[in-house]
């Protein structure tokens, strides 16, 4: 095919991806969200479909794709064909930082994604068996230090935020529990209130109900600034670990290759809908920080997606080394 063939042929590709997109979507959307049921990931991952099925006049089915830190889920939806009618509602461990823990992930979290925008932030706090002795972050350290041979920490998989939270607090103590993996943060916390765990680092909507209700000890927030649905409990900044900083970001991603008008009309419609004052006061009671408009478009979300993994990848992969 000579020179004119070529640009008639891209020419024409560029009308029926642009056709493909004015009528997208024409039927039901796949969002996978790459946790169990019950978790912040899952929670986020429905609030965000419904948002899409409002603004875009079709069903967003979530699929929960559990396994191995959510890599599993991730690497199906990295798979998809991309063509719009599979998405992925993940999170700085999934499309950030596996790669990090999972040196045969499969996928790669910048070049293998096309960002659709940043849904919300979740500050991460430290919960306890509420029969362990200690009621700050201090006490913690000192009891998790003397018991560190027995200790267990529960988490999600390793990369997953649950585990990236935890990461970071340990270092900061010095310890190395057994490190207990489940299939989202929901079976960690009923295995803590079993007491076949003592301790995990989840986003505040998780223990939450359990805080409240007493059933477990909420000790840190893990961020400069206290929780609106914890303000008694003090931030880790307040108690002398600043080491233990970690609010994950959650957010909207699309196979690579994803046609660009599709990725925009994604990003519209979630938009529109973080900025519904509905929306806005769900995600306020789940504790999270909802993006600010500036932050929420495909080009701010591949900037904090490269951040995060400039930021945080080489302090995990030297603590995991180790």
């Amino acid at each position: 095919m000579n020179a004119r063939g070529l640009l008639a042929a891209f020419a024409l590709l560029a009308v029926m991806s642009s056709a493909q997109a004015q009528d997208y979507p024409t039927r039901t959307v796949t969002v996978i969200v790459p946790f169990a049921a019950g978790g912040p990931a899952d929670v986020t991952g429905r609030i965000v479909s419904e948002i899409f099925s409002r603004h875009l006049g079709q069903s967003f089915i979530v699929e929960n794709v559990g396994g191995a830190g959510g890599t599993v889920g991730t690497l199906r939806a990295a798979k998809a064909q991309p063509d719009g009618y599979t998405i992925i509602s993940g999170h700085v461990g999934t499309n950030g930082l596996a790669g990090f823990f999972y040196p045969n992930l499969g996928y790669d979290a910048e070049r293998d994604f096309e960002p659709v925008g940043l849904i919300a932030e979740y500050p991460e706090v430290l919960s306890v068996r509420k029969d362990i002795p200690v009621n700050n972050l201090k006490e913690f350290a000192a009891w998790a230090k003397a018991n560190e041979a027995k200790l267990n920490m529960g988490h999600a998989g390793v990369g997953s935020v649950s585990y990236i939270g935890c990461l970071l607090l340990n270092t900061a103590i010095g310890i190395k529990p057994t490190m207990v993996p489940f299939t989202g943060t929901a079976p960690v916390m009923n295995a803590i209130l079993s007491g076949n765990v003592d301790y995990d680092c989840d986003p505040v909507l998780g223990p939450l109900p359990h805080v409240r209700a007493g059933t477990v000890k909420a000790l840190a927030v893990a961020f400069k600034k206290r929780s609106p649905m914890l303000p008694d409990v003090p931030t880790s900044y307040e108690q002398g670990m600043p080491e233990f900083d970690c609010a994950p970001f959650y957010a909207v991603f699309a196979p690579k290759g994803t046609p660009k008008a599709i990725i925009d009309k994604l990003a519209a419609a979630l938009d529109k809908g973080l900025s519904e004052p509905a929306v806005q006061k769900r995600f306020a009671d789940l504790g999270a920080d909802i993006a600010e408009p500036n932050r929420r478009g495909p080009k701010a979300l591949g900037e904090l997606v490269h951040g995060e993994i400039t930021r945080l990848g080489p302090i995990l992969k030297a603590a995991a080394a180790k």
